[in-house]
C-alpha cells in the first residue's frame, strides 16, 4: 500500500513539473529578445544637436504634411497613396490576414454537421422497410496543449506585420514622390541657369566676332566661342530629356499615364532644418519595416509552439443527436439517439516529420532574429547617411554661393580686358564654364540638402500618419 502510494505520489509531482514545463514551452507568450543596438547612429547635425528619444519631438512623428508643405507636392502624394497599385495590394493584404485571424479565433469553437440519411432495405425481395437519420454532429477539439492557441498568435503576429508593411509601403512611397518632385524642381533650376548661360556665351560669341572683324581677334576665337554656345544648348537638352524621364518615372508611381507634372519652383521651398531624431529603442517603435522585422520573429517564434503542440496528444470529443428510426430495429415514429466519443490521439512514430518540423521552425526563428537585428543596423545607417549628406550639403551651399558670386564678377571681368586686349577669348570662355559648373553644383547641393531632409524623415520611419 506504501509502494503504491509512493508511486502515485511521484508520478503527481512528475505530473505537475511536466505541466510547468509545458506552460513554458507551449503557452508562454513573445517576449522581445535582446538586440545590439550599440552606437546605432553615428553622425549629428551639428555639434550642439542632441539624438533624444522623447516621442514629442522626434522628427519622424511628425504627419508628412507638417513636413512637406508645397500644396502642389501634397496634392502628388495624396494622389500616389490613393492610386499606386503597390499601396491598393498591401491593403488587400491586410484583408486577408485579418480573415485568417478570423478563422484562427473560430477555430476554438465546436463544428457542427447536419448529414441527414435514409434506407431501403428488403430480404429476400419481401416487403420493404424503411429507415432513417437526422443526426447533428459535434466536433470540439480540446486545446490541451496550446496548438490552436499558438496558431491564433501567429495569425495576430501575421496581422501586425501585414499593417507594418502598408506602412512601410506608404512611407516609401512619399519619399519616392518627394525626391521625384525636388529632382524636377533641381533640373528646371538648372535648365533656367543653362538659358541664362546659352544668353552670355551668344553675346560672348558675338561679340568674337565683332573683335575679329576689327581685327583684334582671330577666327580660333570665334570657333571657340561658337563651340563653348553649342556646349550650353547640348547640355540643357539633356536636362530636358532627364525632366520628361522623371515625369514619366513620377506619372508610373501615381498610377496614371505619362505626363507633364504641374510643380513649384526650388526657391519656394520651405522644409525643417532641426531635428531630434531619436535613438536605440525609439528606431524599434518608428520604423515600421523594423517593426514588421520583429512580428515575423514573434511569428516563428509561435510556429515553434505550434511545431512542439504536435508532439503532445489530442483530445477531440464528439457528441452525436440524432433522430432515427433504425436504433437496432427500425421503429416508428423515431426516437432521440444520444451518444458521446471522446478520441485521444497521441502521435508515435511519424516518420521524423514531427522532429524535423520542429527543426525547420527553430532554423525559420535563427533566420527571422537575424533579419530582425539587420533591420535595426540598417535603421541606423540610414539615419546617419541622411544626417552626414545633410551636414554636408550645409556646408558645400556655404562655399558655393561664395564661389559663384566669385566667377560672375570674373566673367565681367575678363569680358571687359578681352574688350581691352589686356585678356585673351580662353579666359573669358573658361571664367564662363567656371561659372556654369559652380551654379550647377550649387542647385545639386541644394537639392541634396532637401534630399537629405526627406530621407531623415524616411529613416526615422515618418509618413505613417
Amino acid at each position: 500500500m506504501k509502494k503504491t502510494t509512493f508511486i502515485i505520489a511521484v508520478a503527481f509531482a512528475l505530473m505537475l513539473v511536466g505541466c510547468k514545463s509545458l506552460k513554458q514551452s507551449l503557452f508562454a507568450p513573445y517576449e522581445r529578445p535582446d538586440v545590439n543596438t550599440t552606437g546605432l547612429i553615428r553622425d549629428v547635425v551639428s555639434n550642439t544637436d542632441t539624438l533624444v528619444s522623447n516621442a514629442d519631438t522626434n522628427f519622424g512623428n511628425l504627419p508628412w504634411r507638417e513636413v512637406f508643405t508645397d500644396p502642389q507636392l501634397q496634392v502628388l502624394i495624396q494622389q500616389t497613396l490613393d492610386n499606386n497599385v503597390d499601396m491598393l495590394n498591401a491593403a488587400l493584404n491586410v484583408e486577408m490576414a485579418e480573415a485568417q485571424l478570423r478563422a484562427a479565433r473560430l477555430a476554438f469553437l465546436p463544428q457542427f454537421t447536419f448529414s441527414p440519411s435514409g434506407t431501403l432495405s428488403t430480404l429476400d425481395f419481401g416487403p420493404v422497410s424503411k429507415s432513417y437519420q437526422l443526426p447533428v454532429a459535434i466536433s470540439w477539439n480540446a486545446d490541451l496543449f496550446g496548438n490552436l492557441l499558438s496558431q491564433k498568435r501567429a495569425a495576430q503576429t501575421a496581422l501586425l506585420a501585414t499593417h507594418d508593411y502598408q506602412v512601410v509601403v506608404q512611407t516609401n512611397l512619399i519619399k519616392g514622390v518627394a525626391n521625384m518632385y525636388y529632382t524636377l524642381l533641381m533640373l528646371d533650376r538648372q535648365v533656367e541657369i543653362l538659358d541664362d548661360m546659352e544668353s552670355l556665351t551668344k553675346d560672348t560669341w558675338d561679340m568674337m566676332k565683332l573683335q575679329m572683324d576689327l581685327g583684334r581677334a582671330r577666327s580660333t576665337s570665334v570657333q571657340s566661342a561658337e563651340a563653348n554656345y553649342y556646349s550650353v544648348q547640348t547640355r540643357a537638352v539633356e536636362m530636358k530629356r532627364q525632366i520628361r524621364e522623371v515625369e514619366n518615372s513620377l506619372s508610373l508611381l501615381m498610377g496614371q499615364s505619362a505626363q507633364a507634372i504641374s510643380r513649384g519652383k526650388l526657391k519656394d521651398q520651405n522644409l525643417p532644418s532641426k531635428f531630434a531624431t531619436g535613438v536605440g529603442i525609439q528606431l524599434l517603435a518608428n520604423r515600421a519595416d523594423v517593426h514588421y522585422a520583429e512580428m515575423n520573429l514573434a511569428k516563428c517564434f509561435y510556429g515553434i509552439e505550434t511545431a512542439r503542440s504536435r508532439f503532445y496528444p489530442s483530445l477531440t470529443i464528439s457528441p452525436t443527436a440524432a433522430f432515427t428510426n433504425s436504433a437496432g430495429m427500425v421503429s416508428n415514429p423515431g426516437k432521440v439517439l444520444l451518444s458521446v466519443v471522446g478520441n485521444l490521439t497521441q502521435p508515435l512514430f511519424m516518420k521524423g516529420q514531427l522532429t524535423q518540423g520542429l527543426r525547420v521552425a527553430e532554423a525559420q526563428y535563427e533566420q527571422a532574429y537575424n533579419s530582425w537585428q539587420n533591420a535595426v543596423l540598417k535603421a541606423g545607417n540610414e539615419v546617419s547617411d541622411a544626417l552626414v549628406l545633410y551636414k554636408a550639403s550645409v556646408d558645400k551651399i556655404a562655399l558655393e554661393e561664395k564661389q559663384v558670386e566669385t566667377l560672375e564678377k570674373n566673367v565681367e571681368h575678363t569680358k571687359m580686358l578681352f574688350k581691352s586686349s589686356n585678356s585673351t577669348y580662353l579666359e573669358v570662355i573658361s571664367a564662363q564654364q567656371a561659372l556654369l559648373n559652380a551654379q550647377i553644383s550649387l542647385v545639386s547641393d541644394q537639392f541634396y540638402k532637401m534630399q537629405a531632409v526627406v530621407n531623415l524623415y524616411n529613416a526615422l520611419g515618418g509618413g505613417g500618419k
